[in-house]
Parts: C-alpha cells; structure tokens; sequence
C-alpha cells in the first residue's frame, strides 16, 4: 500500500547510523501490518465495501503517523481506492484457493515446485536478526505461505554461490578486501535486483551454508556461479569463526552479539585460472574446479547435483 512504502522510507531516516538497509519498497510494514491485522488482503480487491472499510481503518492510523512522527501529508481514501480496482480488474482472474490447487495436483501425482527467495540468514526468525527480512525465506516457509503440510515436501534444493554476496547492512565475517571484492562484484554482476545497489562480496562461508542445510533441511546443493572464481590464482573459503574469547567454532553462533564479532577463520584452496564458462560437461571442468566441489560436498556432507558456470539455461552442470 503507498503508506508502506512511505513509513519504510521515513523508517530509515529515522533510524540514522542504525539502519537496516531495506530496499524501501514498503516491505517490512507491509507484515507488520499482518501481524497486527491491519492488512489489506488480495481477497479484499473483490469486495467494494470490505475494501472501504479496512482502508479507512488503516488510513486513521496511518495518517497520525505519517503526520505526527514523520511530518509526512496524510494520505487521502478515494485516490487510494481508485488505484486499487485498476489492480482489481488485473488480478481479479488470478486470484482462487492455491492452497486446494496445489492440493489438487499432488494428489494427482503431479509434480510441485516451490521457489524460495532471498536466503536463509534473511529469514524473520532464523536470520541475522535484525538484519533480516520480514518472512520466512527458509524451507519451512513454503508450508506455512502456500498452506501445504510439511509431510508433502520430499526434498530440499539448496541453492547457493559459489562464493558469497549480502545486500545493505549486517555481520558478514567472510567478506572479501576491498579490491577483490569489487574484482567478485564485477565478475559476477552483483548489484541488487531491485535498487541497483552494490552486493557485498566476500568467499564461500561453510559455516553458515552448514546452518543454511541444517535449518532447511536441504537433501542436495546448486552451486551457482562457479565461473566467477576463474580469475583467482587461491581461493578462501571460510571454514569456522573466531569468537570474541578467541575459541574457535565451526557451528554458527546462537547468540547475535557473538556473530556480529566473529572473524573469518580461512583455508585457501587452488584456483583453476582459466575460463570455465565454455565447458559443456561436468568432466571438462578443471580439477582444480571438481576439487574444489568436491571438499564442499565433504566438509557439508551434502551432495552438489547441479553446477552453474555462467547465466544461461544450457551452463548448467550435472555431475552424473
């Protein structure tokens, strides 16, 4: 809704050195809202007078927040609802029950995808909190948004790069100096999708990809853009963190205090130092490359079944 977008900007500002880094899409307030039961449902664009009704009662404490805390105009109803049968008359054919479509096919036999986005240490509860998003971006979230029982699920496809990336503000122990860090965000394009701003980059994190599986329950890994590590003659990974005492884990810290503090403790592996995006089989890649798969696939325990060495379809490479 448009006092979303503008709450989560003015949000930001207020926060000044503290920050999160959201993209100010409206997103956080916007589940919050849910969580308070204010929200305004796709269901509720296909009844006038429901949709009426919960706007006014949005917009009547909205407006005293935009005007009292953020010295913002109050938003007025008619525009607000003019904008939203526009929407209506778009999705009105696509909105229906996917909780009993998706029901309807599994029980059929058919095969269901679910995509997560962003990652696991964005998750609402199991993330770097407060650095975070405001769902659940891990497995279990598929069950709980598309209303399909946890026993439906048969496997997990962790997706992750080959090498690391964050967006905005947060603890990030692995994150690269500043000239290979820009070195991995040309290479591989890192900028968000949304805003266009810069991605952090740093080197592959065992210890929270070993969290990410643990928490998802992954029963396989994609490890994508493989080819961007080319350029580099060693590459780190990090394989545990050291703590504020100095101990050492290789288990991702429970408390924040002790992640925001953690420090990479890092093993170099050899590079390949040669252009992988042409290869067309998993056997032509380097040894080097297969290597450096296959130490990932031992210290997680987890099978790599899919291997990316640049953005198409058909640069996509399946060991087997």
């Amino acid at each position: 809704m448009p006092w979303h977008r503008i709450l989560d900007a003015q949000s930001e500002v207020r926060l000044g050195p503290l920050q999160i880094g959201t993209t100010k899409r409206g997103i956080g307030p916007a589940y919050a809202d849910k969580a308070a039961r204010l929200g305004i449902r796709v269901q509720d664009l296909l009844d006038r007078s429901i949709l009426r009704e919960k706007v006014d009662a949005a917009l009547s404490l909205k407006n005293e927040q935009l005007e009292r805390i953020y010295d913002q105009p109050p938003l007025a109803v008619e525009p607000i609802l003019a904008d939203l049968d526009r929407h209506a008359v778009r999705l009105e054919p696509y909105i229906a029950d996917t909780a009993r479509l998706l029901d309807d096919a599994l029980r059929a036999g058919r095969p269901v995808l679910f995509e997560g986005a962003q990652g696991t240490l964005l998750d609402l509860d199991h993330g770097t909190y407060p650095f975070v998003t405001s769902s659940n971006p891990v497995a279990g979230g598929a069950c709980t948004g598309a209303g399909v029982g946890p026993t439906r699920i048969s496997s997990v496809i962790g997706v992750a790069k080959a090498y690391l990336t964050r967006v905005g503000s947060g603890p990030f122990p692995s994150e690269a100096d500043p000239e290979r860090g820009r070195q991995l965000r040309d290479l591989g394009a890192e900028f968000g999708t949304i805003t266009g701003r810069e991605r952090r980059c740093g080197w592959l994190d065992l210890v929270g990809l070993r969290y990410a599986a643990r928490v998802n329950g992954m029963t396989e890994l994609v490890l994508t853009k493989l080819d961007v590590l080319s350029t580099f003659e060693r590459i780190p990974v990090c394989t545990g963190y050291r703590l504020r005492d100095g101990s050492v884990t290789d288990d991702f810290p429970p408390h924040q205090s002790d992640f925001h503090h953690a420090t990479a403790v890092s093993e170099d592996l050899p590079g390949w130092g040669t252009d992988i995006s042409g290869i067309t089989r998993y056997a032509g890649l380097p040894g080097e490359a297969r290597a450096y798969i296959s130490w990932i696939e031992e210290r997680l325990d987890l099978p790599v079944t899919m291997v990316g060495v640049g953005q198409r379809r058909d640069q996509i490479l399946t060991p087997a």
